[in-house]
């Protein structure tokens, strides 16, 4: 792997209670069946070489001496397997008996880390047989007694030489549970991967109380988190195991083993360290955390190759997401559209009541960011208890204006309950074009941007003749590609939708379709299917001529740019690889064409370029709420210089470019 991703996996050996011996064999068998599925990292349940529940039996030095020799026997079967991994076992050390993790790789144990906490209450007896490790040095010890010192000790993090990204540390079980994680001081320390070598028995509830307990302590500590859990082998006596295992990416559950199944089994997940270590770049509260570190020992190891090539890499089995705005799960895209609309909402009730507005101003076209603003605004105003018959809803034909897109604005308006007012623009934006001297055949910027200022002019003169302010239309995704008119469309009162990305719209709209009456439900539906267009262009045979998506690109691709550039600051060349792995070969949306590398390439080179040349208008931008992650306001989420220079940027690209010509 490389682009930031390594694949790391939870492994559920067959088992024997206190046979070392044949649990060794079964732990040969997953590593290797670990290597051919390429995973560079695997977590093994707690005392998985002796079983959990060999109780007294822990305290018998057969035992002990067997499960030395066991991890020996593993050591050197796996030596040409290029991974690492970690087994749990009892460890004589000094007179004391340490329940205990053995990390190995390619025919050696780099380290061993003991356990902190030792749960004596309940069904749990451990403190009979181990002692608890809870000291911050790391020593040395001659595990196999041939004079060859392995680190011991809890404050270990295993660091690849060739991937800075991978480092890796670990508690065990208990470890987990309690109010101060060992893990919580790895994370501080640098350490982006937690293994947890455990054996968690079942009772009713704990299973759920696990995943949330693994998934909280990935994204308090933003990491990586293995959790490795013993299977219904280890059940005995009084304890039911299950085998339920995770593993966790900053809180997001990437992979989760059900309850009771099959042991002999692999749960692996691709990783991606580098959104990790963009994140704890970003927060400001974990790196001041840093003045909580303490000494670490760092144990180098040679795992994975890092820079490969586009054709070399491997595509991640992470599911990438192709809509990063939008669940995909039809019920939590419901949920998030509620989410959203409440939000919107709320902002926008909040500056009416403290302005104690009158009325509110919308430019209608019939596209679809002004139908989500009407309704918006329409849904603050019941929050207000304002007559929905204050909010003006202004439709100003003119040169591009079609019949569909009037016929539509006009029907909106009047189902909301809105007052639908109509200025026709074109003798004005005429007169406009006399002053300064402008041949109205010559369709050029100045022929559009005319028309989008003159229609801003006409919503602002109105607020202030209505008591009101001017509810912005304009888009998140049409901010990051600077598709608007300066002091045009680009200019509001409050706006709405500034943080809402062009793929969200489209499901908020269908949101209100599906929540609304037959009627509004009609029109909405006709706006969903009408092509994304400023009009401001004459049409052809009465259809609209200017497709905005045939001449910036298409907005599902530009807001998958925009998610990866914003959220996580990735390069050009990984977003590249990204957008490649899911795009590639697929049906463009709206159209009948495939997705092409080429198609790929040629509009994030484009994005890159808009997205630098057009940060001036969003360094003025009208105040808006904030509704997601990503968020392009100077106050909000986004402060950037207007005069930046895209250099950086640009040599990758064309860097990528001859690397795809080859």
């Amino acid at each position: 792997m490389n682009f930031g991703y390594f694949r790391a996996g939870s492994a559920c050996p067959a088992l024997s209670v206190a046979d070392p011996q044949f649990n060794a064999g079964k732990i040969v068998g997953l590593v290797k069946e670990a290597s051919s599925k390429n995973v560079r990292f695997l977590v093994f349940p707690e005392l998985s070489v002796t079983a959990y529940t060999c109780q007294d039996l822990f305290l018998q030095r057969p035992l002990q001496e067997s499960a030395v020799s066991a991890l020996l026997k593993i050591t050197k079967e796996t030596a040409c397997e290029n991974v690492l991994f970690a087994v749990g076992l009892p460890l004589a050390v000094k007179g004391c008996l340490y329940n205990s993790a053995a990390f190995i790789h390619k025919g050696k144990v780099l380290c061993i880390i003991p356990k902190t906490f030792i749960p004596n209450y309940g069904e749990f007896y451990e403190n009979r047989w181990f002692t608890s490790f809870d000291q911050d040095t790391v020593s040395e010890i001659d595990v196999f007694g041939t004079g060859e010192k392995i680190p011991f000790g809890k404050n270990i993090i295993i660091q690849d030489k060739n991937d800075s990204l991978v480092r890796i540390s670990c508690e065990i079980c208990e470890d987990l549970w309690v109010p101060l994680s060992p893990s919580t001081m790895h994370a501080i320390n640098g350490a982006t991967v937690i293994a947890n070598l455990s054996a968690s028995n079942e009772v009713v509830g704990k299973a759920a109380y696990r995943k949330i307990l693994v998934g909280a302590q990935s994204a308090k500590s933003i990491c990586a988190y293995i959790y490795s859990n013993a299977g219904h082998d280890e059940s005995t006596t009084d304890l039911i195991f299950s085998g339920h295992s995770i593993i966790a990416e900053n809180g997001k559950i990437k992979k989760e083993r059900k309850l009771f199944s099959e042991t002999d089994s692999i749960l692996y997940a691709d990783i991606d360290l580098e959104k990790i270590h963009q994140d704890r770049i970003k927060s400001s509260t974990f790196t001041s955390s840093k003045n909580l570190s303490s000494p670490y020992t760092t144990v180098l190891v040679e795992l994975q190759q890092n820079n490969l090539s586009l054709e070399s890499a491997e595509k991640p089995e992470d599911i990438i997401e192709k809509h990063p705005f939008v669940p995909e799960n039809k019920g939590q895209r419901h949920e998030r559209c509620r989410e959203v609309i409440e939000m919107q909402s709320e902002g926008l009730a909040k500056r009416l009541r403290h302005i104690n507005a009158s009325s509110a101003v919308i430019g209608l076209s019939g596209g679809l960011d002004s139908t989500l603003a009407l309704l918006v605004t329409a849904r603050a105003f019941d929050k207000c208890k304002i007559n929905r018959n204050k909010i003006k809803a202004i439709t100003m034909p003119c040169f591009g204006t079609t019949d569909r897109t009037y016929s539509n604005a006009c029907i909106l308006a009047r189902q909301t309950g809105a007052e639908l007012i109509e200025i026709d623009i074109k003798k004005s934006v005429l007169q406009h074009f006399a002053d300064i001297g402008q041949d109205e055949s010559k369709h050029d910027i100045t022929y559009e941007n005319c028309q989008a200022r003159e229609r801003t002019q006409i919503l602002m003169d109105y607020a202030n003749k209505t008591g009101g302010i001017v509810i912005g239309t304009g888009d998140l995704s049409e901010l990051a590609l600077g598709w608007c008119t300066y002091n045009g469309d680009h200019m509001s009162m409050y706006a709405v939708n500034s943080s809402i990305p062009k793929t969200l719209v489209r499901y908020l709209v269908d949101w209100f379709a599906g929540n609304e009456s037959e009627k509004l439900s009609t029109v909405l539906k006709d706006i969903l299917d009408t092509p994304v267009s400023p009009e401001l262009l004459p049409p052809e045979k009465g259809n609209i001529s200017q497709k905005t998506e045939d001449l910036v690109g298409p907005y599902e691709l530009h807001d998958f740019f925009l998610y990866y550039v914003m959220r996580f600051g990735f390069s050009p060349r990984k977003i590249f690889f990204l957008a490649k792995s899911v795009f590639d070969g697929e049906k463009i949306q709206g159209r009948d064409d495939l997705y092409t590398v080429d198609f790929i390439y040629k509009w994030l080179v484009s994005f890159y370029r808009r997205f630098f040349q057009q940060q001036f208008k969003r360094s003025c931008m009208p105040d808006g709420a904030k509704v997601g992650t990503v968020n392009l306001s100077p106050r909000g989420d986004w402060r950037m210089p207007s005069d930046a220079s895209c250099s950086i940027w640009q040599k990758e690209l064309e860097d990528l470019s001859k690397e795809l010509k080859c």
